[in-house]
């Protein structure tokens, strides 16, 4: 005679979505199922810091050296990640960086993803700890999602349970007179707005940061970040001050200075451009941290 036995099913912590206990990735979004066991051991609710932007922005730059920055203790935090896991992103952006190169795009498949899971704190005012999770989303998953809603139901449901957002828009771009960091940021927030609003009299009180990046390139976004976007990404502050009532803008880089390779082949390699980082220069990289830290 022969017993079935069920197997034991755990929820994911982003989609709620029933998985084997041995599954490594959620069988519906792809999340890591280790946040779950990780979770569990912490005995609290883990706490969701999207990071989102479109692509070539720099968030996977961003997001590395941020948590490299936490694990060194920077601005007195103090920082213990929870898993291996949580380590391959910062560990991918420094070692390229470190070697003069940026690092490779973000794929959309979600199952390729880093993920990083960290619990941190204050040191000097001992303050509770509290468990954070940054996934590194894709610039074009983003995208997708927004021109198509339910597209990437894993970005639907991170940003829904999300406690606060940094928004990365290319100050670079936006300097220079491009709309398209305005246009995207614009739909971005279009997006949250409409995903979390009820009540269309009522502004959205979840906190978000608007991170200039690659403000190297028009150093004039560090004086005054807020000033910057009002004339430079305009669509972007009307949304902000109609629908918004927690936003606080940054301006931030991480390269001090670039190179440009170029092929010396024939054919259609001949105008291709490599851009090279001499050397990281970080500045402005913890400030919206701190500050979306203090919100939540």
């Amino acid at each position: 005679m022969t017993l079935w036995v069920e197997d034991e099913l755990v929820d994911c912590m982003i989609c709620e979505a029933p998985n084997p206990a041995e599954a490594i990735l959620c069988g519906k979004c792809s999340a890591p199922m280790a946040l779950v066991h990780d979770t569990a051991e912490e005995n609290r609710e883990p706490r969701i810091i999207s990071v989102v932007g479109e692509s070539n922005v720099g968030k996977t730059v961003y997001l590395g050296f941020l948590l490299d920055m936490l694990s060194r203790c920077a601005k007195d935090f103090e920082a213990v990640p929870k898993g291996p896991y949580s380590i391959d992103l910062q560990q991918n952006v420094v070692s390229y960086m470190s070697n003069r190169m940026f690092p490779p795009k973000t794929p959309m498949e979600p199952n390729q993803w880093y993920w990083a899971y960290y619990k941190t704190r204050r040191k000097r005012r001992k303050s509770k700890w509290v468990d954070l999770v940054m996934p590194d989303m894709a610039g074009e998953a983003l995208a997708a999602e927004v021109a198509t809603p339910q597209t990437f139901t894993v970005i639907r449901n991170l940003l829904n349970k999300s406690a606060g957002t940094l928004m990365l828009v290319d100050a670079g771009l936006a300097a220079n007179g491009a709309s398209r960091p305005d246009f995207f940021a614009l739909k971005m927030l279009s997006y949250i707005d409409a995903m979390h609003s009820n009540n269309g009299e009522q502004r959205l009180r979840k906190p978000i940061g608007v991170v200039l990046c690659k403000s190297d390139f028009c150093p004039e976004s560090f004086d005054d970040p807020q000033r910057f976007v009002e004339a430079n990404l305009n669509r972007l502050w009307n949304l902000c001050q109609s629908r918004f009532a927690n936003v606080r803008f940054f301006a931030c880089s991480a390269v001090g200075s670039l190179a440009y390779a170029t092929s010396g082949g024939a054919g259609s390699d001949r105008d291709y451009v490599q851009p090279i980082p001499l050397h990281t220069a970080l500045h402005g990289i913890m400030e919206p941290f701190e500050w979306i830290i203090d919100q939540i």
